[in-house]
């Protein structure tokens, strides 16, 4: 065989190698014993030990892809990928792996299983197999050390090495001595150097690492070099679905499946696993509604183990076993961000605060938390020198651990945290199988009943940012009678600003469930009860449920005439609440003979200027003036206009909105200019003492367009309508009764116009909006549906 200048000797025999096989092949009779185990010796060719075969389904991450590709261009490279369990991990590496080999056949590829050492040491060992080094099988020889050399060997050529799912590097860091190793796994190496010592960077070699531990990787690898996995896009979880489906869906359908999710691969791949081994008899929207009936069933669907090929016969299939293996780590390492992550599971999955699980946890027994039996703490017990600083320190230290792990993760504001809803749900799971779930179920019910206030316009912002906690605390009726107790308080304040924000159905649900616990815990006279049952009929009031409200509003002005009093503050605030429902019936005989007998009782016992006195005036004077009765209502609201200013203040809000109210009764007598001068002083206080944004400074900015559209002034109008319409939008949301009446106020100001087909797409969608809120049965509805066929009755007279 002619030599090739500069080919050195190993690839020289090589290449003899590939010709020898060439000429012998069915020629000649197999070789000696001597000479076959001299053949066998000859160096191989570069090949691959993947222990996976490449997946025909794989969905292109190429975002992912690339970044491997940067961060191991460069030759002694060392990348790692991190991510919550089952979001793909392994995958990418088997799929780089492969396109590695595609580009290049002369770069060899060794898969390494970094579980645990005895499984480091059996991959190593077959890696000496594959690349023949002599001297292997001598038992005395130090495996790693001759992988180590053959890698370090420039003329072997370009290699890259998976290490793969290092959860926990210890094993890899801790030096090795022979009786340890022996110990911990048979390692016969007999070395006393890590044996992450022995992949030490080559200039012929890279080395990925695969990992859910962010913590774990920065001790392998440089920070800029770790590649974070999140979940799939949309785009993404839905081709990974019809692949592994193998079968036509419908798309809609699986775009909820891999929503509902959380394009978890994973779990999309179980999924798809699960329908195919049912089909024809289980759909993908099948799958789903057994999925959405509650938490068992979708623990039960998520346990199910099938459907990938391509993981470590050590790695579950099922996504749930696969986090619980991460949450046994943070276990045995850190109890105390097991127990956070305890406390977390409870929220909404989105903007949980940090006042929510800080410095009110209940940890300071050492018993409850994710299991029972906890090797070694990070923290000791016995530690009486913590400073409150060291507290907090600890407080970091646990988001830090669980954010490692991919459980959280920061929002954008870096003032809340995020979690899985997928995550959160297995932690529940794990805690009832420990048999701690209703611990921790209190104590988040208790932080959460501590933090939330009640809904007064003061505490909306701390109100909006925690309520979809109290949504999610809602589904989560606990046992205990203390904590029944928090629960109902919560629901209470919940329902309380639900009803502020026209939060309907929530207000509703909510103010029902504590009036169910209250009448159950206090019985039906206490006066948190009736606190609840008033909140009830408010709810109802929302939905134009007159007939309902008015019952329980009875049931509470009478018992709290027999148990408080008939002149007790309690007693005249449910006498004034149904007076309001008798008015909103058009009931006004009613009304009135409540609203005279609450403002009489209530100037007598609590005084002529006592703000309950004067809200009970200004409702009598409303009383009135529904019954075009205006020189009395004027008459009422000048007297609460004058008190208010002289006890509380020229600029006080009870003040601007009696203001208001002497206002609307001057606009409904035609006299506009005094109605304006007014409406603009109040909109013009309002706005500099409460906001733009404030629901009264919308009001009195309503209450102006009315006068300027009631003089024909339609612009003007116009243009403070559409800016209340909006604003109310954006704060209060499209399906709030103000938004609502926005829109229906703006619709009349487009007819007046002559701008018909405006005025008819605008009260169409108040009318869709309105029916969804209330019911088509309501009222308004029943108005404005009149009116809108009017219009359009009137629309097509004029096209004919």
């Amino acid at each position: 065989m002619p030599l090739i200048y500069g080919e050195g000797r190993d690839k020289a025999l090589i290449r003899l190698r590939k010709e020898i096989e060439e000429s012998l092949k069915n020629e000649l009779p197999a070789l000696p014993p001597t000479l076959s185990s001299k053949y066998e010796d000859l160096p191989p060719s570069p090949s691959s030990n993947i222990p996976f075969l490449r997946d025909p389904d794989y969905v292109d991450r190429r975002s992912l892809l690339d970044q491997i590709h940067g961060k191991l261009s460069v030759s002694t490279s060392r990348a790692a990928l991190v991510g919550l369990g089952g979001v793909g991990k392994s995958q990418l590496a088997i799929e780089y792996t492969y396109r590695v080999r595609d580009k290049s056949r002369d770069t060899w590829i060794f898969w390494v299983h970094g579980n645990n050492s005895s499984r480091f040491e059996q991959r190593f060992r077959a890696i000496a197999d594959q690349v023949k080094i002599p001297g292997r099988t001598n038992p005395k020889a130090n495996i790693f050390k001759l992988v180590h050399d053959w890698l370090r060997d420039e003329r072997k050529g370009k290699w890259v090495l998976i290490l793969d799912n290092v959860d926990d590097a210890d094993f890899l860091l801790t030096p090795q001595t022979t009786n340890r190793a022996a110990q911990e796994g048979g390692l016969s190496s007999g070395s006393a150097q890590p044996l992450f010592q022995y992949l030490l960077l080559s200039a012929t070699g890279l080395v990925l690492i695969t990992t859910r531990s962010r913590y774990t990787a920065l001790k392998l690898v440089e920070e800029g070099n770790i590649i974070t996995v999140e979940p799939m896009d949309k785009g993404q979880a839905m081709a990974l679905c019809e692949k592994k489906l193998g079968i036509q869906s419908n798309k809609s359908d699986i775009a909820e499946l891999v929503a509902a999710l959380e394009f978890m691969p994973l779990a999309i791949v179980q999924a798809a696993a699960y329908i195919k081994e049912r089909a024809p008899r289980c759909s993908v929207l099948q799958y789903l509604e057994e999925f959405r009936k509650n938490d068992k069933k979708k623990m039960s669907l998520l346990n199910h183990d099938g459907g990938h090929l391509r993981r470590d016969w050590e790695a579950k299939n099922s996504i749930i076993i696969t986090w619980q293996i991460s949450f046994d780590h943070i276990l045995q390492t850190r109890r105390s961000a097991a127990d956070l992550l305890s406390l977390m599971s409870f929220s909404d999955r989105q903007g949980i605060p940090e006042a929510l699980v800080r410095n009110q946890r209940g940890m300071g027994d050492g018993h409850g938390s994710l299991g029972t039996n906890v090797a070694n703490s990070e923290e000791s017990d016995n530690d009486d020198s913590k400073s409150e600083v060291s507290v907090n320190d600890g407080f970091e230290d646990d988001v830090i651990t669980l954010r490692n792990y991919s459980f959280i993760s920061l929002s954008t504001d870096k003032t809340t945290f995020e979690m899985h809803a997928l995550v959160q749900l297995a932690t529940r799971k794990l805690l009832e199988g420990q048999g701690q779930l209703e611990r921790w179920k209190q104590e988040y019910i208790a932080n959460l009943c501590t933090t939330f206030p009640p809904g007064e316009y003061e505490n909306w912002t701390k109100c909006q940012a925690l309520f979809p906690h109290a949504k999610s605390a809602l589904m989560q009726q606990p046992k205990g009678e203390k904590s029944l107790r928090e629960w109902a308080l919560l629901l209470y304040n919940a329902a309380w600003y639900a009803w502020q924000k026209g939060g309907i159905s929530d207000a509703e649900k909510m103010s029902v469930g504590s009036m169910k616990v209250r009448k159950k815990q206090y019985g039906r006279e206490h006066r948190d009860t009736l606190s609840s049952m008033a909140m009830v009929a408010l709810a109802y009031k929302l939905r134009g449920r007159w007939e309902e409200a008015e019952e329980l509003e009875v049931q509470v002005m009478e018992t709290r005439k027999r148990v408080l009093g008939s002149e007790h503050p309690d007693t005249l605030t449910s006498m004034a609440s149904l007076a309001s429902t008798f008015w909103n019936q058009g009931r006004w005989k009613e009304a009135e003979e409540l609203d005279v007998q609450v403002m009489e009782t209530s100037s007598r016992v609590l005084g002529s200027e006592h703000p309950d006195t004067l809200t009970s005036m200004a409702s009598l004077a409303s009383t009135f003036w529904n019954q075009g009765r205006w020189k009395e209502a004027e008459e009422l609201d000048v007297q609460v206009v004058e008190t208010r200013k002289r006890v509380l203040g020229s600029e006080h809000p009870d003040t601007l909105t009696s203001m208001a109210n002497l206002a609307s009764t001057y606009r409904n007598q035609g006299r506009w200019k005094e109605a304006e001068e007014l409406e603009v002083q109040v909109m013009e206080t309002s706005s500099r003492v409460l906001g733009l944004e404030h629901p009264s400074t919308l009001t009195s900015m309503a209450n102006l367009a009315s006068t300027y559209r009631n003089q024909g002034r339609w612009k003007e109008a116009e243009e403070l309508e559409v800016q209340v319409m909006e604003t109310r939008k954006r704060v209060l949301g499209s399906e709030h009764p103000d938004t609502l009446t926005s829109m229906n106020n703006l619709a009349f100001t487009f007819k007046s116009q002559g701008l018909k087909e405006n005025a008819i797409s605008l009260m169409e969608k108040c009318l869709q909006l309105g029916k969804q809120v209330f019911g088509p049965q309501h009222p308004h509805m029943l108005s404005s549906l009149e009116v809108l066929n009017k219009w359009r009755m009137e629309n097509m007279e004029i096209g004919l």
